[in-house]
């Protein structure tokens, strides 16, 4: 370990990014926030039958142990990266950390579900200040020359987390109350504060304000159509789930309005004025959609449908993610080299194809009969997501690059509530046939994000103008 480079203050960094030895260590630290903060989503849901017995709530309660995680974080994600541009990405992300730290030791001390959701909140908000400047914070440590390497590098981080949550979560159940899927996050955390500390870049800072009142506005906005599709999944009263969704969309519109001569509006309609960078969100919104459908819908088809066993789907699921890992960095070379158009409109057709291998399996399938098709999935999925949000942050003004980080992780979230929302209406329409129902509706989200793919080799490049 190089104490010396690692003591010094990082200087504001040039476009090619920091020196090979800093960078390590500043990937380091960004990296293992972004795990811990992607691991926790899926922990906790392996968690809520013990939380359940343990605070002697019923199911329909302890889902709000998810819920609230999950509200915090997308409701946050435009302001806080927002307030990145004029703090520093950094100071965010490093507040983000110290927030979701401390809040885990909450959680592991919790003593009643009130107590248990209030840390919960505060440990969504805290993952959010880590993944709302995420990306922008890889395009500052990795500069240019290697921005496809690092969101490789990154997204190879998030599908690693997806691939072994569930299997490092069930590990620590079996040897400890889940209190311990908690506490673990703190001596992590702490390692990563201190190598940030020491390494994170101090980034450009803009000279305008920050809007409270827009950021209100953008976070009731987010939160509400997050409930409102959440509510639409759970089928509470249609009633209610349309006065939230017009709810959100009456503040969106007012936030636009308030914000309209903005020099960086929190809701980034400037970038959105950008063909690559609309293009590029739309996609990204298609592709997660595709795999909330997926993951919400593949249990029931492989249980119900095909008639396997718990353990069985489990190892049926793994391909997927695992696959993605790999392909990450792959794609992220191969951005550096072909036109984003190219092989996000690939992969996306591969992720579809795949969608409708699955649901068009014989009824009693071999082992590899159905892996392949997995793999075909994850392969597509792969090729596209990492040249996607190269893409999406490199049409973006370096200036702007917090609120496109905030799009990156809005736009994920946002696909995969919808795919989720999208599958239990599936499976509301159409009973045990549901699942197929929802295969076919991904293979057309998955077409729809392929179209839009190839539209960019129609339009210009854009960046840091």
């Amino acid at each position: 370990m190089d104490t010396d480079a690692i003591a010094a203050k990082p200087p504001v960094p040039a476009l090619d990014g920091l020196p090979p030895d800093l960078r390590r260590w500043a990937a380091a630290a960004i990296f293992t926030a972004l795990a811990m903060a992607s691991l926790d989503t899926a922990i906790a849901n392996i968690a809520l039958p013990a939380i359940a017995t343990d605070l002697h709530v019923s199911p329909a309660e302890v889902v709000w142990v998810v819920n609230v995680y999950q509200i915090a974080l997308v409701a946050t994600l435009l302001p806080l990266g927002a307030l990145g541009e004029i703090v520093g990405h950094q100071r965010i992300y490093l507040g983000g950390l110290l927030l979701f730290t401390l809040a885990s030791l909450a959680c592991a001390c919790a003593w009643s579900l009130e107590s248990l959701l209030i840390a919960r909140a505060l440990q969504g908000l805290g993952a959010s200040g880590v993944m709302s400047v995420n990306s922008a914070l890889v395009r500052f440590v990795y500069g240019n020359r290697l921005l496809g390497r690092g969101f490789g590098h990154n997204a190879l981080v998030v599908a690693t987390a997806f691939t072994l949550g569930p299997t490092i979560a069930s590990g620590i159940l079996a040897l400890g109350p889940w209190p311990w899927l908690f506490a673990i996050n703190v001596p992590i955390g702490l390692i990563a504060m201190g190598i940030g500390l020491k390494t994170l870049p101090a980034t450009p800072r803009a000279v305008h304000a920050f809007d409270f009142a827009g950021a209100v506005l953008a976070a009731c906005c987010l939160g509400l159509f997050i409930i409102g599709i959440g509510s639409a999944a759970h089928e509470t009263s249609p009633g209610l789930v349309v006065i939230e969704l017009i709810a959100a969309v009456l503040l969106g519109w007012l936030l636009t309005r308030r914000q309209a001569d903005h020099p960086a509006p929190m809701l980034p309609i400037d970038l959105f004025r950008r063909p690559m960078f609309a293009l590029s969100a739309a996609t990204a919104v298609c592709s997660f959609a595709v795999q909330g459908l997926s993951f919400v819908a593949l249990p029931f088809y492989f249980e119900d449908v095909l008639l396997r066993s718990q353990v069985e789907t489990g190892f049926f699921l793994t391909p997927w993610p695992l696959v993605v890992a790999i392909m990450a960095p792959i794609g992220g070379r191969l951005s550096d080299r072909y036109p984003v158009g190219i092989l996000g409109g690939l992969g996306l057709l591969l992720l579809g194809l795949g969608m409708v291998l699955l649901a068009l399996l014989p009824a009693s399938p071999g082992i590899v009969n159905i892996v392949w098709r997995m793999v075909v999935c994850g392969v597509g999925f792969g090729l596209f997501q990492t040249p996607n949000i190269k893409a999406l942050m490199s049409s973006a003004p370096s200036h702007r690059s917090g609120s496109a980080s905030g799009i990156v992780a809005t736009a994920r979230l946002t696909g995969q509530t919808i795919g989720a929302a999208l599958a239990a209406l599936c499976f509301a329409l159409a009973g045990r046939d549901g699942a197929l129902l929802a295969l076919a509706l991904g293979a057309g989200f998955a077409a729809l994000g392929s179209v839009m793919s190839f539209l960019r080799l129609a339009v210009a490049p854009q960046g840091n103008a």
